[in-house]
């Protein structure tokens, strides 16, 4: 019967682990969207009450002449360059940010849970250790990426010892 409690603990903490941590970055998106929007509404507010900052773009003038407005900044039209830029090659690819985030998560929760069932606390140190050295390169030069693996990595390493501690406690005596 351990052992079935042990694969239950095992499968809770690995593969259910995955939404709460989407539902974490989901939230730490929102309080960061919502700063954000503070920080622009306080901006604009100051710039308001600041008479040498009264600049304004006449908006039935851009669009009539075809020009997109951008913070109140005229822009060229769509599918034109600006003229004061001169036109590049191809644009750069975009990069995820830590891929096989997802894979590494679920063996990351994997191993706190049985490192706390089996009694190695030693052993979740060898899996932050190794995570983190295999992602230094990209956290060290990406600041939303540091941020978005210590969320990651955090939550899922308190599910993982949540669900092994309630096994453990509740049905592994």
């Amino acid at each position: 019967m351990t052992a079935v409690w042990v694969a239950v603990a095992l499968v809770i903490a690995g593969f259910a682990g995955w939404p709460i941590t989407a539902l974490v970055f989901r939230l730490a998106r929102t309080i960061d969207d919502r700063a954000d929007a503070a920080k622009a509404l306080e901006e604009a507010q100051r710039a308001e009450q600041d008479p040498s900052a009264d600049v304004t773009v006449d908006q039935t003038l851009a669009a009539s002449a075809g020009r997109q407005t951008v913070d109140d900044e005229l822009t060229a039209p769509p599918g034109r360059p600006a003229s004061d830029v001169a036109a590049a090659g191809p644009a750069p690819t975009t990069q995820r940010i830590l891929r096989g985030g997802a894979i590494i998560g679920v063996l990351e929760r994997l191993g706190v849970c049985l490192a706390i069932i089996t009694g190695q606390p030693v052993a979740i140190a060898y899996i932050v250790a190794i995570k983190g050295l295999g992602r230094f390169a990209e956290l060290k030069e990406t600041p939303v990426a540091a941020e978005r693996f210590i969320i990651g990595t955090l939550t899922s390493m308190l599910w993982a010892a949540g669900t092994a501690a309630a096994v453990k406690v509740l049905f592994l005596h």
